[in-house]
C-alpha cells in the first residue's frame, strides 16, 4: 500500500518536473497543467513598446545577496549612485561609477518608499539577438545539487516594457517532494522548453489576444526547491527518500540574474513580476527586492497560483519546516518582523506588508477555488504536519476555498487591494499555456482582459467567487 501511495503522488507531482526540465507548457506539484475549468474567451489588443534596451544607461545599485549586510563600491567612465538596504532587506551601503548616469531617489517602484536600489548592478549586459530565446549563463547561481545555472532572455529591441517569468515545478522538504523537483537546469533543458512553453501562453508573440506580446522577455528557470525563496547551502533534507547536501538558493539566484537583467534593460518603463505555482509563490517573495532594484520604473506583480495562506491553512508546522530547510531568516526583509511569528508561521502577513509598503503598487493573484496541486502540499502540514515526511492527504477544496477567501477578504483587501482573478474548480496554474490563458472567462470577464487591465494602467479587479 505504502509503495502504491509513493508511486501515486510521485506520478503527480512528475507532471511539473517534466515542464521545468523544458517539456513544454507549464506543470508542477506547485505548478500543473492540464484542460481549463474556466470556459468561453476574449480578446485584447496586443501592445509593443518602442525604444531599444540599449546598454547606454547604467542601472543603479545592489548586492548583499540573501540578506546578507553589504557595502561595495565600483568605478567606470561616467556616475551612477544609489544605496542602502540589502538583499533581503538587511542593511547596505554602496556607491558606484559607471558608463552613463543612473540616479536612485525619488518615490519607490509602484509607489511608496523612496528609491533605494541595491548595487552595484555592475553585471555584463546581454547581447543577443533581437525577438529569440538566448540562454545565459550565470556561473554563480546554482541549482540544489550544486550545478549552475542561467536564466533566458528574449529582447524587442522596439519595446520599454520587461517582463520576468519565474517558473515553477514543485519544492523540496521532504522526501516525497523532492523526489519530482528538478534538481538540475541548464543550456539543454532551456532548449528543450523554448519551442514549446517558450512560445505558448503569455510567451505567444503572435496571438492579438496578449497584452505583453511585445514586450522583452526573462525567463528564471526553477532547479532550487525553494519557491525561489532560499539561501542555505549544505543542507539535509529529513525524511524518506530524502537527499543531502542540498543547495537551496533561490533567491540568490534571482539577486545574480539581477545582475546582468538590469544593466540589459536599463531603460524600461514598466515591469511586471509573475510567475507559476512555486514561481508564483517566488514573484510574490522577491517583488519587494525588485521593485526597489528597479526603482523609480514601476513593477507590476501577477502571482499565479501560489497564494500565502494564513496559519490556519499555511500551518506554523510547515512553514517551520520551509523557514529552516531553505534560510528563509536570511530572505525575509528586515523590515517586516510580523512574517516570522512566535510558532513559525505569519508568512501570510508578507501579503499585507507589500500593500501597505507599495500603497500605489499593482499587485494581483491568480488561483482556482479548489486548486488540486496547492492543496496536497498544504495537506502535509494538517493535523500539526503528522504526515509531513509520510504520506499526508490533500487538504480538502472546501477548506481550500475557504482559505483562499480569507486571504483576498482580510489580508489582501488593502487599501487599494490586491486585485484578484478566482476560478472555480482544480486546475493548477493558468498563463503559461494557450488553452487556460486564452479560453477562460469568469463573470463575463476573460482572463487577458483582466491581465491586461492589470499592466496597463486599467481597474484592480477583484473578479470570481
Amino acid at each position: 500500500m505504502l509503495e502504491r501511495n509513493h508511486a501515486r503522488f510521485v506520478a503527480l507531482m512528475t507532471l511539473g518536473a517534466a515542464a521545468s526540465l523544458g517539456c513544454g507548457s507549464s506543470g508542477d506539484l506547485f505548478h500543473d497543467s492540464g484542460s481549463a475549468s474556466g470556459s468561453g474567451g476574449g480578446t485584447i489588443a496586443t501592445s509593443s513598446g518602442a525604444v531599444s534596451p540599449t546598454t547606454s544607461s547604467s542601472s543603479s545599485s545592489t548586492s548583499g545577496m540573501g540578506g546578507m549586510a553589504s557595502s561595495s563600491s565600483a568605478t567606470s567612465s561616467a556616475t551612477t549612485t544609489s544605496s542602502s538596504s540589502g538583499m533581503g532587506g538587511a542593511a547596505s551601503s554602496s556607491s558606484a561609477t559607471s558608463s552613463a548616469v543612473t540616479s536612485s531617489s525619488s518615490s519607490g517602484a509602484g509607489g511608496g518608499p523612496a528609491c533605494m536600489p541595491e548595487g552595484p548592478f555592475n553585471g555584463q549586459p546581454v547581447a543577443a539577438p533581437a525577438n529569440t530565446w538566448t540562454w545565459v549563463d550565470v556561473p554563480q547561481a546554482k541549482c540544489r545539487d550544486g550545478s549552475a545555472t542561467g536564466f533566458g532572455v528574449r529582447i524587442n529591441p522596439n519595446s520599454t516594457k520587461l517582463f520576468i517569468y519565474l517558473e515553477g515545478g514543485g519544492a523540496c522538504f521532504n522526501g516525497i517532494s523532492c523526489t519530482a523537483n528538478p534538481g538540475s537546469y541548464a543550456a539543454a533543458n532551456f532548449n528543450n522548453w523554448k519551442g514549446g512553453g517558450g512560445t505558448a501562453g503569455v510567451f505567444d508573440t503572435a496571438n492579438a489576444q496578449n497584452p505583453i506580446a511585445g514586450w522583452n522577455a526573462v525567463y528564471i528557470p526553477y532547479c532550487t526547491g525553494d519557491a525561489h525563496t532560499g539561501n542555505a547551502t549544505g543542507v539535509d533534507v529529513p525524511g524518506g527518500f530524502s537527499p543531502k547536501n542540498q543547495s537551496f538558493v533561490g533567491y540568490a539566484n534571482v539577486g545574480y540574474d539581477l545582475q546582468r537583467i538590469i544593466p540589459t534593460f536599463p531603460n524600461m518603463t514598466e515591469v511586471l513580476l509573475t510567475g507559476v505555482s512555486a514561481g508564483g509563490f517566488g514573484a510574490a517573495y522577491n517583488y519587494d527586492r525588485v521593485a526597489r532594484d528597479f526603482c523609480p520604473t514601476p513593477v507590476v506583480l501577477i502571482d499565479d497560483s501560489g497564494p500565502t495562506m494564513s496559519d490556519t491553512y499555511m500551518t506554523p508546522c510547515l512553514q517551520t519546516r520551509w523557514r529552516t530547510l531553505w534560510g528563509l531568516a536570511n530572505t525575509l526583509p528586515a523590515d517586516c518582523p510580523q512574517c516570522t511569528g512566535p510558532n513559525g508561521g505569519g508568512l501570510v502577513n508578507y501579503v499585507s506588508y507589500l500593500a501597505a509598503k507599495y500603497p500605489t503598487g499593482r499587485l494581483s493573484l491568480i488561483s482556482s477555488m479548489q486548486d488540486g496541486t496547492i492543496t496536497q502540499f498544504f495537506g502535509f502540514g494538517l493535523n500539526n504536519c503528522a504526515q509531513i515526511d509520510g504520506f499526508a492527504p490533500a487538504m480538502s477544496g472546501a477548506m481550500y476555498t475557504m482559505g483562499l477567501n480569507e486571504l483576498r477578504n482580510m489580508y489582501a483587501n488593502q487599501s487599494p487591494p490586491w486585485g484578484s482573478y478566482f476560478i472555480n474548480g482544480t486546475q493548477h496554474t493558468w498563463i503559461g499555456a494557450n488553452n487556460t490563458f486564452y479560453n477562460t472567462t469568469v463573470q463575463n470577464v476573460p482572463l487577458p482582459k483582466w491581465f491586461g487591465d492589470m499592466v496597463n494602467g486599467g481597474p484592480i479587479a477583484n473578479v470570481g467567487p
